[in-house]
């Protein structure tokens, strides 16, 4: 087992209520395209497959889609959208996991590899990637850019989100490079907020770059999102990605 927190029953019912924004056609698009592109006539495997967010259209595209979760309460809600021979799902943690077969693509969104909360492991999960990849694959990874420019002396915290049913901020520990989450969402139309927190391990673009050195992977290309738009110092997210050589 990782140190990656484990998502529970109530967690993973709630999830894609919860994940409405992100998980409508129109925002997807752009997110299966570039996937796909990359994927080519491959198969892919996802690291942390969770609801099938992102899975399930891109098997709905036309690419062979295995997963990675940790959760069994997660696969338990994707296996109701498709079955097993649709879409296979290995419960295990994506540093170690080792399934069959060789994929032109293997992918981790939505600042998942930062759930793993050593740097140890997150190696780990790049050498697990290149293990996955035929030669000439990719891997590619989604993630946040920590947000310490936000961050004046004496502060702790920034918000994300402040909205009517929700408020976020994060708190940063720069010497453990740790970053926590902070949910406040409201519960019904009474007044209750529903409160919640996840850890995560935040790590540069430049760190994560020298991660797949040491996997055997080299970069290709890192954009500010999936429309391919450019990285830069204003970017608030990027999306890497590492080729392992022919």
């Amino acid at each position: 087992m990782t140190s990656s927190e484990l998502w529970d029953r109530e967690t993973a019912e709630r999830y894609d209520a919860e994940e409405a924004e992100t998980t409508s056609a129109a925002v997807l698009e752009a997110t299966v395209g570039f996937l796909a592109e990359l994927a080519g006539d491959g198969p892919a495997l996802e690291f942390a497959v969770g609801t099938g967010r992102v899975g399930v259209p891109l098997r709905e595209r036309g690419v062979p889609v295995t997963g990675i979760e940790l959760s069994e309460h997660m696969a338990a809600v994707l296996r109701r959208k498709v079955d097993e021979g649709t879409l296979p799902v290995v419960i295990g943690d994506m540093a170690t996991t080792v399934v069959p077969g060789e994929f032109s693509l293997v992918y981790l969104v939505y600042n998942t590899i930062s759930n793993l909360l050593t740097q140890d492991e997150q190696v780990e999960c790049f050498r697990n990637a290149a293990r996955h990849l035929r030669p000439g694959g990719r891997f590619v990874v989604e993630l946040g850019v920590p947000p310490l420019r936000f961050l004046p002396p004496g502060q702790v915290a920034v918000p994300f989100d402040v909205s009517e049913r929700h408020l976020g901020f994060d708190t940063v520990d720069p010497v453990e490079q740790l970053l926590v989450s902070h949910h406040f969402t409201r519960d019904g139309d009474d007044g209750r907020y529903r409160r919640g927190a996840s850890r995560h391990r935040y790590a540069w673009p430049a760190e994560l770059d020298l991660m797949a050195r040491i996997a055997g992977l080299e970069l290709e290309r890192r954009v500010g999102d999936w429309d391919g738009s450019p990285f830069t110092q204003d970017s608030p997210q990027h999306i890497s990605v590492w080729r392992k050589s022919a």
